[in-house]
């Protein structure tokens, strides 16, 4: 391809791989802000009980998040906080020490407020056994009160190699509604080249477990930018992929940081695609899911328009946070397991990220707080407004000041001259009163959001980032 024109989308965005590469630079993925390289030791679990105790005037529902760290093999692309066992032995000792967590953890809350939504993350959830998954949930039951309405969320990612329709049936009876599939890339030299060499009727079978039980929506992770990808490949990946409508698609842009992932330094940089390589297995996934009826949510998000995501998108609801995209804005989310967040009132807190350091916090007793944040004036103002950018790609700037009671151009001036090289690109603008991402600019909505964060402007900040393509 000529890797200096311009690509287009049904979407209507229009990659242009010279304007996308001079603003290709390292950025957070803004699940939060500020972001959990800025929380301080200075928070612990004194400051979190505080928050709860703030938090129960609101009377707002709770959102569980529960991080197993446990994986049977390594997939050498992976960023997360995982440990790699096939001791399956071990997970029993974690769950026994999630629920003493949530023993500390859930007396501090009103019996009153309910969790609507509840996501079991990783590492590899799944590496829990049915039996040890049916203690957690039911163990965590009878620790918090569990929403009974239609609309509440409950979801897990698998790994389609170690789970079995058997399993399916288990999670869908223990209430989960929703569920993640990893996939990446189905091409088997990608496969080998990560270290996950996963079949294409594994997975279908497994996404035809999940509608067979009745988990109402299910997702699909792929990953552009992996070694020894091909647009002939990956092509081939989403056309199986999108043949079984999955109802939610996450498109991740790989990001390569072997300075920070030990895993990662099994790739060669070698098999890596260029710069103008990457931008187009993006511009073909987008192709490719536009044409078949996909709407864009934000960053690498897709859903089919009946979705939730999508008509919360549509009607203004859509929030974000360490779990992604979700419906359920007005919530406190809970973080048990080692290197859980949890964002309580205008708070953030996290475990210790080594699992050694929160078995020992939880087996001395204590609530496992490791560092944690309590946002200022400024961080709420910023938050809010990089919240909008990140779900809908714009933000009303009179509304916002209207929320905070600031006058808007005057206190961002600086951040407006920084939006000015954006705007100058064509992939954003700012009138009426409305800042948005162009059609152009809506695969680089993080930067968009860097461009009004604070704490980005000490020096050497986006370093620890993953680069914005």
């Amino acid at each position: 391809m000529d890797t200096m024109t311009p690509i287009p989308s049904p979407l209507g965005w229009t990659f242009d791989p010279r304007v996308l590469r001079r603003h290709d630079r390292p950025g957070p993925r803004y699940t939060s802000y500020p972001t959990a390289p800025h929380f301080h030791d200075g928070f612990g679990a004194a400051e979190l009980g505080q928050a709860i105790a703030r938090s129960n005037a609101s009377g707002r529902a709770l959102s569980l998040y529960v991080h197993v760290p446990y994986c049977s093999s390594p997939c050498f692309y992976c960023g997360c906080n995982r440990v790699i066992t096939r001791d399956a032995s071990k997970g029993e000792a974690y769950v026994e020490r999630v629920l003493h967590e949530a023993d500390a953890v859930a007396p501090l809350f009103d019996e009153s407020r309910e969790v609507i939504q509840l996501h079991l993350g990783g590492g590899t959830p799944n590496f829990l056994s049915p039996q040890l998954l049916t203690m957690l949930i039911e163990g965590l039951a009878e620790r918090f009160r569990f929403s009974e309405r239609a609309e509440r969320d409950f979801s897990i990612e698998l790994d389609p190699r170690f789970v079995t329709p058997d399993d399916i049936a288990v999670l869908a009876k223990l209430g989960f509604n929703r569920a993640s599939l990893g996939v990446q890339d189905f091409d088997a030299e990608v496969q080998k080249a990560i270290n996950r060499e996963q079949s294409v009727e594994q997975t279908l079978a497994i996404i035809e477990a999940c509608r067979k039980y009745g988990i109402r929506s299910v997702n699909v992770d792929l990953i552009y930018g992996l070694p020894r990808q091909s647009l002939q490949g990956f092509g081939r990946t989403l056309e199986t992929v999108v043949a079984v409508r999955p109802d939610r698609l996450a498109i991740y842009g790989y990001a390569h940081l072997p300075h920070m992932f030990r895993a990662q330094r099994q790739i060669a940089d070698a098999e890596l695609p260029s710069a103008e390589r990457k931008l187009a297995l993006l511009g073909l996934a987008v192709r490719r899911l536009a044409l078949a009826g996909y709407q864009y949510i934000g960053m690498d998000h897709f859903a089919l328009p009946g979705e939730d995501l999508s008509l919360a998108q549509r009607a203004g609801s859509l929030h974000r946070n360490f779990m992604g995209y979700t419906t359920h804005a007005q919530t406190d989310l809970v973080g048990l397991g080692v290197s859980a967040i949890s964002h309580i009132d205008n708070t953030y807190s996290q475990n210790p990220r080594d699992l050694p350091g929160w078995e020992a916090a939880v087996d001395e007793g204590r609530i496992p707080v490791w560092r944690g944040l309590e946002l200022s004036s400024d961080d709420l103002l910023r938050a809010d407004l990089i919240q909008q950018l990140m779900c809908q790609g714009m933000v009303d700037t009179g509304k916002l000041a209207a929320r905070h009671g600031i006058d808007f151009d005057a206190y961002f001036a600086g951040e407006l001259q920084a939006l000015r090289v954006l705007q100058d690109d064509g992939l954003a603008e700012y009138r009426a009163g409305v800042i948005r991402a162009t059609t152009a600019g809506r695969p680089l909505l993080r930067l968009l959001a860097m461009c009004f964060d604070h704490y980005l402007q000490q020096p050497g900040q986006p370093a620890r980032y993953s680069r914005a393509i």
